[in-house]
């Protein structure tokens, strides 16, 4: 712990607020809220931690916090601050979708649709439904048990679901507002639980034509029934007073927390959420501020009331989001909490496998990895690479990796403009030039690490210019290959020596696939430029001729020979101007004589 933390956690208040831990490079690395901010931000830097909260301490440099009148003033400060910083170490909901619900329009002839946008339109608005294909079954039931209207012809000009008997907006004879009315109202009894009673409509008017001897109007009813069970009965009724509700569980272990949500609506459990990630803080103010995030910024819509474990403060979310939040203590609303918390604890035992072993491969492999260079964890690490096929359309690439995961928005392709010819070296110093000139103007991260694909040259000439021309101090790596261009060594330090890693090590494994990654990204990059290259014409060299004319030459004289050999009033007989045509056939006829005048020497 540095001096400087020491003397800001003797002058803490106790008082609630928010709090910001940033790292060496003033990067604000985690944000909390506390309602007593002596404890809460001292408790980081004493006693023992779990290996999660250990790591997070282990990069704090600095730290500030805000002051709060209140504890809810604290919770909806710390949403808005993770927002905006979009700290490392915070919880991420990347799930921003929004929810489809069924609509019945306020048109003349009323359609039936699946909207995601709610509007003041006098629409009816059905949902929502977290199971997008849960709301198109629906609908495809709907649209065979009602004949709303399902095109846009005028009247008198029948569709084909005229003659199916699933829109009568387009016959002779367009039904009247009484008519819509009847069917607006039984489709709003149907979503809101009422299909039973349509079920055992239809199975009376099934047995009717059964009884007519018209099997082919019974199997349509038969079939209709079904579509019933099968998209309306496929889950039990949870609850009868069919009121829409989200139910919140949860369960924490080793660092670890996982959130399940059961969304159910009209009174049946038709979807669930599941969120597991690492956290730092008291597991209830976790909780809380998952659960603000929730609907406040990942755009969940609110249901009329949320249950939630005991034990969690109702009266911060229901002054935080304006609905009805309740703690059931008896019968099957709580067992729905408990299945809910059940559900999360199966969740997070079955994903811990999974979890440790991508520690193992990322995070933890990067700590051993800076290790055994002796350097700072090397949570950024920026590779690069060259390519090239003796000497044409040389290009670079750099890929980025972030706690040893792959961060593709932070690739760069690079096109080689001062060097000329196969020159690795210089190559490499132009692009590390680009690269960290661009770093320091726009103030963008710097890397903890830099590994260029090569050995001692490569490492020289980027060394040179990070040290010698940018004033930078940033450790640089370089990797070798074997003979069958496999990942060999790591090498490190001047002159470079080899690091002495394990072949089956998890740190080994990090720079081969780092290695394997910056090959993949810069060999893909020259590919599409070589290819771009190779079907440019000899055309695309000539003053006037663009890919109109080009295509129009090409089209006509099937090849460059051809219009080589072809005559001035042949390419204008095309639409192409006079002056153009000579400039064509001057140009072509040149090139083909300083070919001639290669081949002979």
């Amino acid at each position: 712990m540095n001096q400087n933390i020491q003397e800001k956690l003797a002058v803490l208040p106790a008082k609630p607020g928010c709090y910001l831990m940033k790292d060496r490079h003033n990067t604000v690395i985690y944000v909390g809220k506390s309602k007593l901010l002596k404890s809460r931000v001292r408790s980081y830097f004493t006693g023992a931690h779990d290996q999660k909260t250990q790591r997070l301490v282990q990069e704090i440099e600095d730290f500030e916090y805000i002051i709060t009148s209140s504890e809810i003033e604290a919770l909806i400060l710390e949403m808005n601050l993770i927002k905006k910083y979009d700290p490392k170490y915070n919880v991420m909901l990347k799930d921003d979708k929004s929810y489809p619900y069924l609509k019945i329009t306020a048109e003349r002839h009323p359609r039936l649709v699946i909207t995601r946008k709610v509007k003041k339109d006098k629409g009816k608005y059905f949902g929502p439904y977290p199971n997008v294909i849960a709301a198109r079954e629906t609908k495809k039931l709907l649209d065979r048990l009602y004949p709303l209207r399902k095109c846009n012809n005028p009247p008198g000009k029948p569709c084909l679901y005229y003659h199916m008997d699933q829109c009568l907006a387009c016959g002779n004879e367009p039904p009247n507002e009484s008519f819509y009315k009847d069917i607006v109202q039984e489709i709003q009894s149907f979503l809101q639980g009422g299909f039973k009673h349509i079920k055992q409509t239809l199975t009376q008017k099934m047995q009717a034509a059964s009884e007519q001897l018209n099997f082919e109007r019974a199997k349509e009813l038969r079939d209709q029934i079904q579509h019933i069970e099968v998209v309306m009965e496929q889950q039990k009724m949870t609850l009868n007073d069919r009121v829409d509700r989200d139910v919140f569980g949860y369960s924490y272990d080793k660092g670890w927390m996982c959130i399940q949500v059961f969304f159910i609506r009209q009174g049946k459990l038709i979807e669930r959420d599941v969120s597991v990630f690492p956290f730092f803080d008291e597991a209830e103010d976790t909780f809380l501020s998952f659960i603000g995030r929730f609907y406040l910024h990942e755009n969940h819509p609110k249901p009329k009331q949320i249950f939630v474990p005991i034990g969690t403060d109702t009266k911060v979310l229901e002054e935080l989001l304006e609905i009805d939040v309740h703690t059931p203590y008896r019968g099957r609303k709580k067992e729905l909490v408990e299945l809910a918390m059940e559900n999360a604890k199966a969740s997070l035992s079955e994903k811990f496998t999974i979890i440790e072993r991508d520690e193992e491969r990322t995070i933890l492999a990067v700590e051993k990895l800076g290790q055994a260079l002796n350097i700072e964890i090397p949570h950024r690490i920026e590779a690069f690479d060259n390519s090239n096929i003796q000497g044409t359309d040389p290009v670079s690439a750099m890929v980025v990796f972030v706690d040893g995961k792959p961060s593709r928005k932070d690739y760069r392709k690079y096109k080689i403009k001062d060097v000329q010819g196969p020159d690795d070296y210089e190559t490499m110093r132009e692009v590390i030039r680009r690269r960290y000139t661009r770093v320091l103007k726009e103030s963008l991260p710097l890397p903890d690490l830099v590994i260029v694909d090569g050995g001692k040259g490569q490492m020289s000439a980027a060394l040179d210019v990070l040290e010698n021309e940018l004033g930078l101090d940033i450790p640089l790596c370089g990797l070798a290959k074997d003979d069958k261009h496999r990942t060999s060594e790591l090498l490190y330090g001047f002159p470079p020596a080899v690091v002495p890693l394990s072949r089956q090590s998890q740190e080994f494994y990090l720079i081969q696939r780092i290695q394997d990654e910056v090959h993949r990204f810069a060999i893909t990059f020259h590919r599409q430029l070589r290819g771009k290259n190779l079907f440019q014409s000899e055309l695309d060299k000539i003053p006037g001729v663009g890919e109109k004319r080009r295509k129009l030459l090409l089209s006509h004289f099937k090849s460059v020979k051809e219009i080589r050999n072809a005559k001035v009033e042949e390419i204008t007989k095309l639409g192409i101007p006079h002056n153009i045509a000579e400039i064509v056939l001057t140009h072509l006829n040149e090139e083909k004589k300083e070919e001639d005048a290669k081949d002979e020497s």
